[in-house]
């Protein structure tokens, strides 16, 4: 189950996606994610779902191992439909029971399950197709404004960094604990949420412990090795922009006109 998550893990590839600045993909992450929310019919979404399958298809990534992102939040995906399919005031559609099923609540629960969905593997592709030091130099470059009002940029872009780094070794180790409590007979299938619930203890006390350690590692390694933050440090592969960059911010500006002239038309 959690080698099912593709969040934060690099999938390398020979493609155009692979070889664009991160500055571009980071820009065109954020207008992906305003552009969810502006698509509200089904001329947006179809919309929406042509310019992902595009970008898919450009980044050469198997859309099977993307899709793989989605089993893990699945229950997420259920419950959010449900609470927003039978919660929802509006005209009635059906009862059953106590419960009404809404014309506003379908609509919402629609909606809100597709955003989620169109979430996952938009940022999913992202991160596959960056390794994290080119995310971390992206990130660091397009927030060095905000160190004009004394906001630690290159601190925060180190963490994000770290913390992709460390969900892919995270997923092994937790991989490996639990085919070890497994092998002395503990069960995490079996029973109702509230005997999972208990069967997940000896499998998250020995990962916490696992993280904290590696977190300590990390720090005395950083401290050996004198880093006192960004200030007066330079890139090894300093990052520039080449023609298909600047080609690549003209589209997606372009995108978001058309996703916007079909919500203001239809």
């Amino acid at each position: 189950m959690f080698r099912e998550i593709t969040i934060g893990q690099y999938y390398p590839a020979e493609s155009r996606l692979h070889r664009l600045d991160p500055r571009v993909k980071l820009f065109g992450t954020l207008i992906y994610l305003i552009s969810i929310f502006i698509a509200n019919d089904i001329w947006g979404f179809l919309f929406l779902t042509v310019m992902l399958g595009v970008v898919i298809g450009l980044s050469k990534v198997p859309f099977s191992y993307m899709v793989k992102g989605l089993k893990g939040i699945v229950t997420l995906l259920i419950i959010a439909g449900v609470f927003n399919l039978f919660m929802t005031p509006g005209q009635t559609l059906a009862q059953l029971g106590p419960l009404t099923i809404s014309d506003v609540g379908l609509k919402n629960a629609v909606l809100m399950t597709a955003r989620m969905i169109f979430l996952i593997i938009g940022t999913s592709i992202m991160t596959l197709t960056t390794t994290p030091n080119q995310l971390t130099d992206g990130l660091e470059i397009s927030l060095a404004p905000l160190t004009l009002i004394n906001v630690p940029v290159h601190e925060i872009a180190l963490m994000m960094s770290i913390a992709l780094r460390f969900i892919p070794i995270l997923v092994e180790e937790t991989d490996k604990i639990m085919k070890a409590q497994m092998a002395r007979g503990a069960d995490f299938e079996s029973g109702g949420i509230v005997k999972k619930a208990k069967a997940m203890v000896p499998l998250l006390v020995p990962l916490f412990v696992s993280a904290f350690r590696r977190a300590s590692d990390l720090a005395l390694a950083m401290e050996a090795r004198c880093y006192h933050g960004g200030e007066g440090r330079t890139k090894m592969k300093p990052l520039r922009y080449e023609e298909y960059d600047k080609r690549a911010y003209v589209w997606i500006v372009l995108y978001l006109l058309v996703l916007i002239v079909i919500r203001v038309v239809f």
